[in-house]
């Protein structure tokens, strides 16, 4: 008798449809755990490219930020201290005036071109950037400052790039009717890490008038350019033959146009959202602070047209619902042909899936994701085909179940390139999917695990 009962447990263990489904479900739990290993490699690998891209910087020129100029005039002052036998007495010292450009306009164009290393690429550019405008007659009565107090003959101009290495000429510039060569600042005197500074020794011109500059920089630089927002009014036009920038900062273009392999940009800044005064005495560190830098920072990134590691980490995160659609499709398949396919044949058809996902990885370092997909894709649908036939003994079967896959991995692929409407169209797809699998799955028999003659009986 318990020998019988024993029997019938072994039989209902095998052939109970609930029993198989409790197994495809923690195959599938299973199955996260190399493709979260695999979502480790993906990041891995998009960090060795980053390195890469850094190590191209690093020889032609990193991203460029430009700064400036600030206009620097030292001037005398007096304060009070205690002689040797303790009275007070004046002491004479020497302070810096700081000031910022009324009007600050700049252009430049980018001329674009991408290094390969390896695997990896990294967008470099070449551009000259023109910048001019004025600083407005100073008010020193608001800074409790006398004109004759001004050190104007150590005057000097003040401004700063990212990568000294990126510049390809010697700098200069015109200050009112007068032009200065351009030098990297000494010590701490400049307003700017990596400044450079250009005498301005006609600048007592500004106690009674506006003074006029203009500057030209020839600059190399790599995946981006961007500019500090330092003028009353700051005006930017940039341009380039790249068809794919993205405009990011405090500021986004008040104007655009993207063309294929073309852009162009204008923007038109106001000083009420600046997070630095106009003009300022002493502190030479005012416009290092990094979180007010940040928000007075706009530009241009310069990125690939298509981000291969982005979209294979996107298309990673849908494995559990290709697993999950891929086994109840086969499992389907299996009540309606009415023969049985083994466990292990199950944890096979999973590990090719995993599988799929180091191919588009692999595959799309080498020829991108759009044709990497397609590849990857059409191996692992028919690779599982062909081993699903061979179980199955029935062709039609097994083609109507590639043409399953191919939609599975057809619809992933189309939900990742949408991006904005990803979601509307994945939940629009996943409820017609439940809709289909409650129609099937009302004339299953749950127990015997077969398909009844009459439907909804269970």
């Amino acid at each position: 008798m318990e020998s019988q009962q024993s029997t019938q447990i072994t039989h209902w263990l095998r052939e109970s449809v609930s029993v198989k489904l409790v197994f495809i479900g923690m195959l599938t739990l299973v199955l996260l755990i190399p493709s979260a290993m695999i979502g480790n490699l993906i990041h891995e690998r998009a960090a060795r490219r980053d390195e890469v891209i850094s190590n191209i910087s690093y020889n032609f020129a990193g991203k460029q930020l430009i700064k400036g100029p600030v206009l620097v005039i030292p001037y005398k002052d007096q304060i009070e201290v205690a002689d040797v036998n303790g009275k007070p007495a004046l002491k004479q010292v020497e302070r810096k005036l700081f000031l910022l450009p009324d009007q600050l306009s700049i252009k430049a164009e980018l001329k674009t071109d991408v290094i390969h290393k390896g695997m990896f690429s990294a967008v470099v550019y070449k551009t000259q950037v023109r910048m001019s405008g004025n600083f407005a007659k100073t008010d020193l009565n608001a800074l409790g400052i006398d004109a004759k107090q001004l050190l104007t003959d150590k005057a000097f101009v003040t401004f700063s790039v990212s990568d000294l290495k990126g510049l390809k000429t010697n700098p200069s510039l015109t200050l009112g009717s007068q032009t200065f060569a351009a030098a990297p600042s000494a010590g701490n005197v400049s307003a700017f890490t990596n400044g450079l500074q250009a005498a301005a020794t006609n600048a007592g011109e500004i106690v009674g008038n506006s003074l006029s500059f203009t500057c030209s920089l020839e600059l190399n630089g790599t995946d981006g350019l961007s500019f500090l927002q330092l003028g009353k009014t700051t005006d930017v036009e940039l341009s380039g033959n790249w068809g794919t920038p993205n405009f990011d900062g405090r500021f986004l273009p008040d104007a655009r146009q993207v063309k294929d392999k073309a852009f162009n940009a204008r923007w038109h800044v106001l000083y009420y959202n600046s997070p630095f005064p106009q003009q300022w005495t002493d502190s030479a560190s005012v416009l290092n602070n990094v979180s007010k830098q940040q928000n007075a920072t706009f530009g241009v990134n310069l990125r690939m047209p298509v981000d291969d590691y982005q979209e294979t980490t996107r298309a990673n995160k849908y494995a559990v619902l290709i697993i999950v659609l891929t086994f109840v499709s086969l499992f389907l398949t299996e009540l309606i042909g009415k023969r049985k396919i083994h466990s292990f044949n199950y944890v096979l058809i999973g590990a090719a899936m995993i599988i799929f996902y180091t191919l588009l990885l692999s595959l799309s370092e080498q020829m991108g994701f759009n044709w990497a997909y397609i590849v990857a894709a059409l191996a692992i649908v028919g690779l599982i085909t062909a081993f699903v036939s061979s179980l199955l003994k029935n062709k039609l079967k097994s083609f109507s179940f590639a043409g399953i896959l191919s939609v599975f991995y057809g619809f992933i692929y189309v939900i990742i390139q949408l991006e904005d409407f990803a979601l509307l169209a994945g939940s629009i797809a996943l409820f017609v999917i439940v809709a289909v699998l409650m129609y099937f799955s009302r004339k299953i028999n749950w127990d015997g695990g077969h398909y009844d003659k009459k439907p909804g009986v269970v």
